[in-house]
């Protein structure tokens, strides 16, 4: 990174606009957060919302990429999820439906036409889970006993509805505002800043945990401290692992497959052109960590319909089991979930988690690497890799290269996002309960993932703004 010239670039006023419009957007975000739903007392829901978090992971994921907007019964509480819902949707019939596939195909009219239908496809999902969600915290809140003294009527409904599906769009338009700054994805940054903006109750959360000492005080050097010891050493290696892990990810997320570009000479009169050599950089990791958002994502919504159904019918026991299998194992509903301690079950959730990072890692790198447009590309432009013919042999060659980076890719983000389950298992044979990793380490995958990518985005953009200042000094 050239961070000398990212920060010389800031005197370009264009970029500096750029920056500023992203900051100002995050800003509004972070204010929107603390507008609640025009439901009730805001403070009963929030009593409700703490025990639903405690008892689903989607819950959980929700609150996490929405920046608190659950927990604090806010305006965005359904947050980016129906947009992500919605993309996943839509990318899938593009594979599915030839149509579709031939639109995707077709320039950036096609691609523009396609995003406005995820887009529409957003607000029916906005608006299902808006009542979704509604209906699971009124019901949890009526069933505590917490809402004995409010009866909402229809207009009720209906108000704090359409302002839960109103933020959601809102949020979606944001994403695309950022996006087209040309610094980062947008719906990333959001996702990244509801992530950050969640650390202090992540540090909170384990220091309520180093706090409980029942096991002995943590010696130290001679000196004795009211820590507790356990946690603290299981802490403390799993930093270190933490440490080792975001080595590991920069360097994956920063590795790339080069293949040599030669370009046709030709001959003009008394000119020549071409006869030259560049470069195709492919990324081992091209879908960046799209797949780990999309398989959280899609796999936490078993878990919300079977909350809607035992909020319907609490003795229901395919809704129970439905929020059983498909939340992660977490410090708070493993008591409760795994009476018995790790069973079978335990590991059904990871063990699709990992399934579906790997297949989403393969699909969604196909979307954005089309190797048929890049072969087509190139013979238009007289380029060719050498010892491969141009046109249908390019293509089969650059998709047999991405093949083989997306198996070794895919392998490498799902062990990765595995890592917190195997960190909270070793928390259960030494503590009796796990940590609850799992949604922080898939954040801290978010987090690192999204900021390597925005700072590439930046210096990119960083260099172009500043070309014409290298050209003079040369």
């Amino acid at each position: 990174m050239h961070f000398r010239t990212i920060f010389k670039s800031l005197k370009n006023k264009d970029m500096l606009k750029r920056v500023l419009i992203i900051f100002g957007i995050l800003v509004a975000y972070r204010l929107l957060a603390q507008i609640p739903v025009p439901m009730g007392n805001a403070s009963t829901f929030k009593e409700a919302i703490s025990n639903l978090l405690a008892s689903s992971d989607f819950s959980n994921f929700l609150n996490l990429i929405s920046g608190g907007g659950l927990a604090g019964f806010s305006i965005i509480l359904v947050g980016l999820s129906p947009y992500i819902t919605g993309s996943i949707v839509v990318q899938l019939m593009t594979k599915a439906i030839p149509r579709l596939e031939e639109l995707s195909n077709d320039g950036e009219t096609g691609r523009r036409k396609i995003n406005q239908w995820t887009r529409i496809l957003t607000v029916p999902l906005a608006i299902v889970q808006s009542v979704a969600y509604i209906f699971i915290l009124y019901n949890t809140a009526t069933g505590s006993g917490l809402m004995s003294d409010f009866s909402p009527t229809l207009g009720d409904w209906l108000l704090s509805i359409t302002a839960m599906t109103a933020g959601s769009l809102i949020l979606m338009w944001m994403g695309e505002l950022i996006t087209e700054q040309g610094i980062g994805n947008g719906i990333s940054t959001l996702i990244f800043a509801s992530i950050i903006s969640q650390m202090p109750s992540m540090m909170g959360s384990l220091n309520a945990r180093l706090s409980q000492i029942e096991s002995g005080n943590l010696n130290l050097f001679g000196a004795e401290f009211p820590v507790a010891s356990v946690v603290f050493w299981g802490f403390f290696v799993f930093a270190i692992i933490m440490v080792a892990v975001i080595f590991c990810l920069v360097k994956l997320n920063e590795s790339q497959r080069i293949v040599t570009i030669n370009y046709a000479k030709r001959v003009h009169g008394n000119s020549s052109y071409g006869g030259i050599r560049g470069i195709l950089p492919i990324k081992l990791i091209a879908a960046g960590v799209i797949p780990v958002i999309f398989a959280t994502a899609f796999l936490s919504l078993p878990a919300l319909i079977g909350q809607v159904i035992t909020s319907v019918d609490p003795g229901n026991e395919v809704g129970a089991n439905m929020v059983s299998i498909f939340s992660a194992p977490s410090a708070s509903n493993f008591a409760t979930m795994y009476p018995d301690g790790i069973t079978g079950q335990w590991f059904v959730y990871p063990i699709l988690y990992f399934v579906l990072v790997f297949a989403f890692t393969y699909f969604y790198t196909s979307i954005i690497f089309n190797t048929k447009e890049i072969a087509d590309n190139l013979q238009k432009q007289g380029a060719f890799i050498e010892g491969v013919r141009p046109g249908l042999r390019t293509a089969e060659y650059l998709g047999k290269v991405v093949n083989r980076l997306d198996l070794f890719g895919a392998l490498a983000l799902g062990v990765i996002a595995m890592l917190p389950f195997v960190a909270d298992y070793i928390f259960i044979l030494t503590t009796g309960a796990p940590l609850g990793l799992s949604i922080s380490g898939t954040g801290l995958l978010i987090v690192v993932t999204v900021a390597l990518e925005n700072l590439r985005s930046v210096d990119s953009r960083a260099l172009m703004v500043t070309y014409d200042d290298f050209k003079n000094e040369s």
